[in-house]
């Protein structure tokens, strides 16, 4: 379970770079460039929406080496995913509708580590 919640969660770090390229203008076709969050009701304007850019980019590389850290088997990395997928759940309800699924993927991460705890399962090596 250790190696498949690794691989979901490197995914879902590589699927954080759309929120980053989307607000830096990087974006190919069909990723529309806004300045907004919140179902468009909070608009921050090109410098805030950058910033934000700037989150997505962060948790897509904490995402990745939590993932990493998981194959690895180190003993903190059920903390550091616990973490980065709750901040990446946050960054994700900014942008419902469009980042429904994102929510999804984090609630399935943040259920899986809790119960994987609950259990007392060992996930380390």
């Amino acid at each position: 379970m250790r190696i498949a919640l690794a691989i979901l969660m490197a995914l879902h770090g590589v699927a954080h770079l759309v929120g980053f390229a989307g607000a830096w203008s990087l974006a190919p076709e069909g990723v529309p460039y806004k300045t907004t969050v919140l179902a468009g009701h909070v608009d921050l304007g090109d410098v805030g929406i950058r910033a934000v850019g700037l989150l997505w980019l962060a948790t897509a590389a904490a995402f990745l080496f939590a993932g990493l850290a998981a194959v690895r088997g180190t003993a903190w990395w059920p903390q550091l995913a616990l973490g980065v997928a709750a901040v990446s759940l946050l960054l994700s309800a900014t942008e419902w509708p469009e980042a429904r699924i994102g929510v999804a993927i984090n609630a399935l991460i943040i259920t899986a580590l809790i119960a994987a705890r609950w259990l007392g399962r060992l996930w380390a090596a």
